[in-house]
């Protein structure tokens, strides 16, 4: 006979650790899919240089505080040691190389095809891909003639690949700044904006922001959702960023119109010649596997109230950006967000 899961989690990163946690704390039957070789996500993926944006103390998941000084800001390695051995300190139930092609529904029970030809079963499923998984570069004019090279900050490493070129960085978030000026060492560089970049304070009465956010329940709670989600993200400074922005090392101008053949032509019509163009724009979540359930807005979003389908019963989701709070897509904010998920689904 079928196994029968109570819940099959799909992706072994912050989000599905999170929510296998929480299912076991349950004590229910499940199992996480993870493409790829290890339950770290999109982490070893990303900058060799990155660091978080928030202290240690406010980077842990549900059940292992993050380890080490508390106050520093870890690595992106330091974040995959903590997510492969967060995994083997729970020992959840999670199945590497186990790529999900599409998830059918027949009856009440989810039907879960793997890229192997596996079949699964379960009454509930949990998608938790999150939303860093599929990078965003926007429509930009030109941009197919363009011949130069174009990336995604997915793909960006180190600045070793771009000494001495002439390089634009497209973006205000603070993966752009961070990337913008590092590569200012080793080449010319420009972060092309449609609006000014808004620098925030990190430090605030001697304290990290994020303690601020989190004493005052504003990254947890929907208020602080609706409050922070009308106005810019902005960037997480010290003053370091700003201020070497203001040096013009890197530059920033608005953002360019469209390519040409070697370059960009600027919003005052100035062309230019680039050797490299880097898109820091984003991600959109990446569920494919459950198109076919017509879960997804015309747009590829998932139609969910908190992680909630609300097309399709027994489906949820976990690590979506702003899916109940700013916090949602962080380290700190999936645990909640996967506590909610499991108790709705427990009580339906």
């Amino acid at each position: 006979m079928t196994h029968i899961f109570d819940c099959i989690v799909v992706g072994a990163g912050q989000a599905g650790l999170a929510a296998g946690y929480h299912l076991q704390q349950e004590r229910l039957d499940f199992s996480i899919l993870e493409a790829t070789d290890k339950p770290a996500g999109s982490w070893p993926q990303y900058y060799d240089s990155l660091t978080l944006f928030s202290p240690a103390r406010f980077s842990s998941l549900p059940g292992l505080p993050f380890p080490g000084d508390p106050n520093r800001y870890p690595s992106r390695d330091e974040v995959v040691s903590y997510l492969v051995h967060y995994a083997q300190h729970f020992h959840l139930p999670i199945q590497t190389n186990t790529f999900v092609t599409e998830i059918r529904k027949e009856d009440d029970l989810f039907l879960v095809a793997t890229g192997s030809g596996e079949v699964l079963k379960a009454k509930n499923v949990i998608a938790a891909t999150g939303g860093f998984s599929r990078p965003f570069i926007p429509l930009i004019p030109g941009i197919e003639q363009f011949e130069g090279n174009t990336l995604h900050s997915k793909d960006y490493k180190n600045p070793y690949p771009y000494q001495n070129q002439r390089v634009i960085v497209v973006g205000a978030g603070n993966s752009a700044v961070q990337i913008a000026v590092e590569l200012a060492g080793d080449a010319d560089v420009t972060i092309a904006t449609r609006s000014p970049i808004l620098f925030k304070p990190q430090v605030l009465l001697g304290k990290d922001v994020h303690f601020w956010v989190t004493v005052l329940g504003i990254d947890q709670s929907g208020f602080g959702k609706w409050l922070l989600q009308s106005k810019p993200e902005g960037v997480l400074d010290t003053g370091k960023y700003q201020k070497v922005i203001e040096h013009q090392k890197p530059n920033r101008k608005a953002m360019f119109t469209h390519f040409t053949k070697e370059g960009v032509v600027w919003s005052d019509g100035t062309q230019e010649q680039v050797d490299t163009v880097i898109f820091a724009t984003g991600y959109r979540p990446n569920v494919h596997y459950v198109s076919s359930l017509h879960a997804l807005d015309e747009n590829g979003f998932p139609l969910h109230k908190k992680g909630i389908s609300t097309v399709v019963d027994g489906l949820f989701y976990v690590g979506l950006p702003w899916q109940r709070s700013l916090a949602s897509a962080t380290l700190r904010g999936v645990g909640g967000d996967a506590k909610y998920v499991v108790k709705q689904m427990k009580n339906s």
